[in-house]
């Protein structure tokens, strides 16, 4: 391996030997006019006929690191016929006087990033220098509406040690710099770059100095943003909405919360590395990625309320007058809600609330069991009643009347009394258990229908909060999207 490149070492060494002529060679009149123009030439002296007059130097900047400087030298002109018709020469610019033209807010190591070519003289004085460059400059970034930003760069050129009664700097086009060479970018879209002159008197110096100030307006582009960052963090968000509509018997109503949860907060580290770490303002993008995680992190605590309501029983937990009035008839007559059997409107809302103040005199009897409460009312009427006093009873759905006169009957012994006490007691007792089952699971029912409310208020509110807190950053910005 190290022989074969010792051998390419060799050919190209006798390639370029080969194609190299054997001396240096130079036309007679070129030689003869590059010895009578930097003969008695002198680089520190500013080519002007007249001291006191400014020299004009063109300055311009095309887009791919290249500027272009231009001024007329009156040392360095000559009559093309005598030199037997040379029109330019390429001359080193340590041989002539150049402009000491620089950026002033460049951030390059070396401040001056340019790289040193010929300097091109014309026979009538013309110098046109164009050194080539990569220009690293100070710029001010305002990330307020990140991703949906345009950054304005500003390159101030300008002459270090001339004013502008010595060297004036003139835009060479009043379009501002040429971008017809511009290389496509594919994280920015360049806008323009135009150019301004300006003419300052600084605090050190009492004459105006002239500098020449391009300033390259870009505008981020916004389609890998939109779809990489937007688009997931609205979707993960719709994944927590999805859980207000999952039962609460599933078991894996408050899992898919925290997953959720766990999930946009490693998507937001992620997101966090591409955001721009500065603090003077906070980006658009981190305002709307802070409001879905405060949207799911929400969405998390009211699941653990729903759920809360859902398992409440009544032998822990008693429900407020409020609950009711809100969870069971406001709110879900205003969502469209009802309940099996039990419509919800505003007219039966107000017809309970008139019922509560009033308390029902007389009950219905509609069952075997609510007839038997009333036996101990006809019982006692025996003991205490007249010649016209009778019972009545029910047993098994059989009605059996006792006659309490001498003529219709005997009075009944103190042993069936007893054991009709007993009866009695027994079916009041199972009465009261049956009642209390019934109300309890009544209340078991309200408040798991006060947990659907809640879950039902809570998928509308934040799918609301959701679709508009996205359109709001969307419409807020100043473009959406740039391809």
């Amino acid at each position: 391996m190290v022989r074969s490149e010792q051998a390419l070492a060799l050919l190209a060494t006798a390639f370029l030997l080969f194609i190299m002529p054997p001396g240096s060679q130079q036309g007679q009149h070129e030689k003869r006019l590059l010895n009578n123009l930097l003969g008695p030439y002198n680089v520190l002296e500013r080519p002007v006929a007249n001291e006191s007059e400014p020299l004009e130097v063109k300055f311009g900047l095309t887009l791919q690191q290249i500027i272009d400087v231009e001024w007329n030298d009156y040392n360095l002109k000559w009559n093309e016929s005598e030199y037997g018709g040379v029109k330019d020469l390429r001359i080193t610019p340590n041989k002539l006087w150049k402009p000491d033209v620089l950026m002033y807010n460049s951030a390059d190591e070396g401040f001056d990033g340019t790289f040193q070519t010929n300097v091109v003289v014309k026979h009538n004085g013309s110098c046109l220098y164009v050194p080539p460059g990569i220009f690293k400059s100070t710029c001010k970034i305002d990330i307020t509406w990140f991703p949906f930003d345009d950054q304005h760069c500003d390159m101030k050129f300008g002459s270090w040690t001339y004013d502008g009664n010595q060297l004036d700097l003139v835009l060479n086009s009043e379009k501002g710099g040429d971008l017809s060479d511009f290389i496509t970018n594919g994280e920015w879209y360049l806008i323009g770059m135009p150019g301004k002159k300006n003419t300052i008197v600084y605090q050190c110096c009492p004459e105006p100095y002239v500098d020449v100030t391009f300033t390259i307006k870009i505008r981020r582009r916004t389609l890998y943003y939109f779809f990489n960052l937007i688009v997931p963090c609205v979707l993960i968000s719709s994944m927590a909405l999805l859980g207000f509509t999952l039962p609460p018997d599933s078991g894996e109503k408050l899992t898919l919360g925290v997953t959720i949860l766990l999930s946009l907060t490693v998507f937001l580290n992620l997101v966090a590395e591409t955001l721009p770490q500065v603090s003077d303002a906070i980006p658009l993008l981190g305002t709307y990625f802070n409001c879905i995680m405060f949207m799911v992190a929400s969405s998390v605590v009211l699941t653990v309320v729903v759920l809360n309501y859902h398992h409440r029983t009544a032998d822990i937990h008693e429900m407020p007058q409020w609950i009711k009035t809100v969870f069971l008839q406001w709110l879900p007559w205003m969502l469209g809600m009802s309940r099996p059997g039990k419509k919800i409107t505003r007219k039966t809302i107000l017809m309970n609330s008139r019922m509560k103040e009033l308390e029902l005199k007389e009950r219905s009897s509609k069952s075997l069991l609510a007839n038997v409460l009333d036996i101990d009312d006809d019982f006692r009427n025996v003991s205490t009643g007249g010649n016209n006093a009778s019972m009545t009873t029910s047993l098994g759905g059989t009605f059996m009347r006792h006659p309490t006169t001498i003529e219709e009957a005997a009075v009944p012994s103190s042993g069936t009394q007893r054991d009709l006490q007993n009866i009695l007691r027994e079916l009041q007792f199972i009465t009261n258990r049956m009642k209390k089952a019934d109300e309890e699971a009544e209340v078991i029912s309200d408040w798991k229908f006060a947990a659907m409310v809640v879950d039902r208020f809570c998928l509308i509110i934040f799918t609301m909060f959701t679709i508009i807190a996205t359109v709001a950053v969307l419409l807020s910005a100043p473009h959406i999207i740039v391809q």
